[in-house]
């Protein structure tokens, strides 16, 4: 078997029929104790002219939420993906806490971010250029309500969105899209921008946990190659993918395709350089071999690099895992994912919810019905993989 065929086997998946859950119940404050400690600041940023006025650019908002008594040796910081900021984490749509509590609750300390340019960042075109927006209907289809347009396999197995389908005129449909924010059409400068700040927020952290969602996992990658000592775990929550390309889905027997002209993500999970042994000048240095079929019906074909394959031996120090739920589009590629990290010799853990008996999500777990099963579940990982 070459190491290409070997490596689209896909990352290692957990023990089945082992639930992965934190051993007990947080325990309950005592009177008067205070459940969360809240402050915030911001990292990064730099003043620069614009016209006739000195603007700061490139700043970082981050909130912090700390227990009363901090229990877990290293801080959380989440970082949310597309079109959303770090709201995701403090609530659901439907007025329930969100996973930042439910951290706190099992005694970690959280630090919740919105990118560079973006919602409590600070937006401003005339610095960084140009903004887009999703529509409802973009929503609809691959984030909140895929049974209804069952464009993939997976997609009619969701059933966490509260209050039924998440369209448009659902209440909780409607709370989640009033919380979308205008995000930097340039993906590559996005990268650019919130690399540069989460290494000044881990400047002044120190060591931390890496939870990342959706396109959050492209910085997440960036981070734990540039600092690898520091990120003592990464999280990534249905990462930013597959490697190397887009693909759209259009239901059907074939029920995908590539989207795009040229690479999407020059280094295959990123667009900024990540450290390759032997080293890449260039992104025409990664050779790139696409799947003859894929490894099980439902996937899509994983494009990798060819073989011999460039090792990312910072991300191999990383103790990292990738979950996926079990109705989302991820549902079709993270296996990619996990294959070429695995490739380059990080052998990342693979954690499929339905695995863990956490069923019927779609990609945004942390605001559907049993978000905080989904949070316990990841915790769980943690308190296994983080143990002396």
């Amino acid at each position: 078997m070459t190491a290409l065929a070997a490596a689209l086997v896909g990352g290692p998946a957990l023990a089945q029929g082992t639930l992965l859950r934190p051993a007990n119940e947080p325990a309950a404050p005592a009177p008067g104790d205070p459940v969360t400690r809240s402050s915030y600041f911001f990292v990064g940023g730099r003043y620069q002219k614009v016209g006739e006025k000195t603007l700061m650019v490139g700043q970082m908002f981050v909130q912090v939420r700390t227990p009363a008594k901090v229990t877990q040796p290293y801080p959380v910081v989440m970082i949310h993906g597309l079109a959303q900021t770090g709201v995701n984490f403090l609530a659901t749509p439907d007025g329930r806490s969100g996973w930042a509590q439910r951290f706190v609750e099992w005694g970690y300390q959280v630090y919740v971010v919105d990118q560079v340019g973006r919602g409590r960042s600070g937006t401003n075109p005339e610095v960084y250029g140009p903004y887009d927006r999703l529509g409802t209907r973009d929503l609809e289809r691959v984030f909140t309500a895929p049974e209804v347009y069952d464009l993939y396999p997976q997609a009619k197995l969701h059933t966490q969105w509260t209050g039924g389908p998440g369209v448009q005129g659902n209440p909780s449909f409607d709370q989640y899209y009033a919380s979308q924010v205008p995000f930097l059409a340039n993906s590559q400068q996005t990268e650019e921008l919130v690399d540069t700040a989460l290494g000044a927020l881990l400047d002044r952290t120190g060591p931390v946990i890496l939870l990342t969602h959706g396109q959050g996992a492209l910085f997440g990658w960036a981070l734990s190659d540039a600092r690898p000592d520091l990120v003592k775990a990464h999280v990534a929550v249905e990462p930013g993918g597959p490697p190397f390309f887009d693909v759209k889905f259009r239901g059907g027997k074939d029920f995908w395709e590539k989207s795009g002209d040229g690479r999407a993500r020059a280094y295959g999970i990123t667009r900024m350089p990540l450290t390759f042994e032997p080293p890449v000048k260039m992104p025409e240095d990664l050779a790139v071999a696409q799947q003859a079929k894929p490894s099980a019906e439902g996937q899509i074909r994983c494009w990798m690099q060819a073989d011999p394959a460039r090792r990312l031996p910072n991300l191999a120090r990383v103790p990292t895992v990738i979950v996926t739920a079990e109705a989302s589009f991820h549902a079709t590629y993270d296996g990619c994912t996990a294959a070429f990290l695995t490739q380059a010799g990080a052998k990342p853990d693979v954690l499929r919810l339905a695995d863990q008996k956490v069923q019927g999500n779609g990609h945004m777990v942390m605001v559907e019905k049993n978000s905080d099963l989904v949070a316990d579940t990841v915790m769980g990982w943690l308190s296994a993989r983080m143990r002396p």
